[in-house]
C-alpha cells in the first residue's frame, strides 16, 4: 500500500441515512479495489464503547452540555490516536459514521457552546452533510429503535423537534464556512439515488488528487 489513506466522514440529524451510505460507499471503494475501513463515533475502542453506553443512556438526562462535549471529545481523541490516525498512515480510507462537525452541531449550535473548535483535531478530507428534514430524519430513527430494541441508545431521539432544528441549522451553517470540505448531499429519495450524488463527487476528487 503507498502513500496517504483519506478520512471521509458522514454528517447529518437522526435518521438522515449516514449508515446505508456509508455501506454504499464501502461497495463503491470495494469496486475501485481501494482498501478501507468502516469506523464510527462514539464507540469503536475499548474506551468509546463505555463512553458511547454513558453518551447515549436516556437516563442520563441530567448530562451538562460541557460534560457531554468532553466525553464525545474524550472518545474522539482515544478514536484518532487507536485506529483513525494509524489507518490513514497505512493508505487505508477511513468511513466515519459522524465526528467533530457532529459535536459542533449538537452541542456548539443545539447546547448553546459556542466556543467549542475544531484546534486539536484532524480534519476530514471530506465531510458528506445528509440533508434531510428533521422531523423525517427523527421519525425514521425512532422507527428504528423500536425495531431494533435501541431504547438504551436513545437519549438524542428523545428529544424535542426544536433541539433537532437547531442541529440542522448548525450543520448547516458549519457547510457555509467550510464548502470546499462539507458537501451538502440531498439525503431525501432512494439510497442509491443519494449515493449517486456522493460518488460524482468521490470521482471528481479521485480526479483531482491525480492532477
Amino acid at each position: 500500500m503507498n502513500g496517504r489513506g483519506k478520512f471521509i466522514t458522514f454528517e447529518g440529524v437522526e435518521g438522515s441515512g449516514k449508515s446505508t451510505q456509508i455501506n454504499l460507499c464501502s461497495q463503491f471503494l470495494m469496486e475501485k479495489g481501494i482498501p478501507f475501513i468502516k469506523t464510527r463515533q462514539p464507540g469503536d475502542t475499548v474506551i468509546g464503547r463505555k463512553l458511547r453506553a454513558i453518551l447515549l443512556d436516556p437516563d442520563n438526562t441530567h448530562m451538562d452540555p460541557l460534560c457531554e462535549a468532553h466525553l464525545y471529545m474524550a472518545d474522539r481523541a482515544q478514536h484518532l490516536a487507536e485506529l483513525i490516525v494509524p489507518s490513514i498512515e497505512k493508505g487505508l480510507w477511513v468511513l466515519c459514521d459522524r465526528y467533530h462537525d457532529s459535536t459542533l452541531a449538537y452541542q456548539g449550535y443545539a447546547r448553546g457552546m459556542s466556543s467549542l473548535s475544531y484546534e486539536g483535531f484532524l480534519k476530514p478530507d471530506r465531510t458528506f452533510l445528509l440533508v434531510m428534514d428533521p422531523l423525517v430524519g427523527l421519525t425514521r430513527a425512532r422507527m428504528r429503535n423500536e425495531e431494533l430494541n435501541l431504547a438504551k441508545e436513545a437519549r438524542f431521539e428523545n428529544e424535542e423537534l426544536e433541539f433537532h432544528q437547531r442541529v440542522q441549522q448548525g450543520f448547516m451553517e458549519l457547510a457555509q464556512l467550510e464548502p470546499q470540505r462539507i458537501a451538502k448531499i440531498d439525503a431525501q429519495g432512494e439510497p442509491e439515488t443519494v449515493f449517486s450524488r456522493i460518488r460524482h463527487l468521490l470521482l471528481a476528487d479521485m480526479e483531482q488528487d491525480r492532477v
